[in-house]
């Protein structure tokens, strides 16, 4: 009997999970397409029961006036709450805010904080800013091994950004041995991405090394980039599987 009425429970609960899930992608399927008002319709129940990817995206929409009057006010507070429940992108979003000093007192020790938190999700974007902020001394002490670290962390999710920024340490020689080489292989996946800059910087690194050096960064370049990049597509079939409603 027990065993029944724990089964009964958890089909119970995922049934409602789903049904959230389900409300939420129906969502941001209206977002995504500019059906703001209906949009709103799905998201504000799953805001009034402190659903923390809806907070978000209704902080977003009274930010920006989408479908409605913007509130300053009103995505502070949606945000703030989306964040104390420590969702990432609203970690990542308030981190921001506190930076700019906005709407906000401009609070870098904040930001700081925040962008350590959304970092720790795992969401690429932070863990470059992190690492930004630890290379300049924003909010923390200067720390370039911790820089590296976390560059290093958004770079092995195809984060182009902080692989170039991962190759300028490498470069230079900042929180990590310098090494020409390591710097090509790096600007060379960067550029792989589409970044541009990474290029110039990668026929820099070229200067310095020996045609076997070159052929063997290149090839190493392109396994870490296909790698990242199969992840990557599984990792958004996955996504596009959960948007099934």
């Amino acid at each position: 009997m027990k065993k029944s009425i724990l089964l009964s429970l958890i089909l119970i609960i995922t049934t409602v999970f789903q049904s959230v899930a389900n409300d939420f992608n129906r969502g941001m399927y209206e977002l995504n397409r500019g059906e703001f008002h209906e949009a709103i319709n799905q998201f504000q129940p799953l805001v009034d029961d402190n659903y923390a990817p809806a907070q978000y995206q209704m902080a977003k929409i009274y930010l920006y006036g989408y479908g409605t009057v913007k509130n300053n006010d009103k995505a502070l507070e949606l945000m703030k709450k989306a964040a104390g429940q420590n969702y990432p992108d609203a970690l990542f979003a308030l981190s921001v805010i506190y930076t700019e000093g906005v709407l906000v007192e401009k609070d870098l020790n904040k930001a700081f904080e925040l962008m350590e938190k959304a970092a720790m999700k795992e969401l690429p974007s932070a863990q470059f800013n992190l690492g930004v902020m630890y290379a300049q001394g924003e909010g923390t002490k200067q720390d370039y091994y911790q820089a590296t670290r976390w560059y290093k962390k958004s770079a092995d999710q195809n984060f182009a950004l902080a692989q170039f920024n991962l190759a300028l340490m490498y470069f230079e020689g900042k929180g990590v041995e310098k090494s020409n080489y390591l710097s090509y292989v790096w600007n060379s996946v960067a550029a792989k991405g589409g970044y541009k800059n990474a290029e110039k910087s990668r026929d820099i690194d070229e200067r310095n090394l020996s045609v076997e050096e070159i052929k063997s960064a290149r090839e190493e370049a392109n396994l870490i980039y296909n790698k990242l990049v199969r992840k990557q597509d599984l990792e958004a079939k996955i996504a596009a599987e959960k948007l099934t409603f």
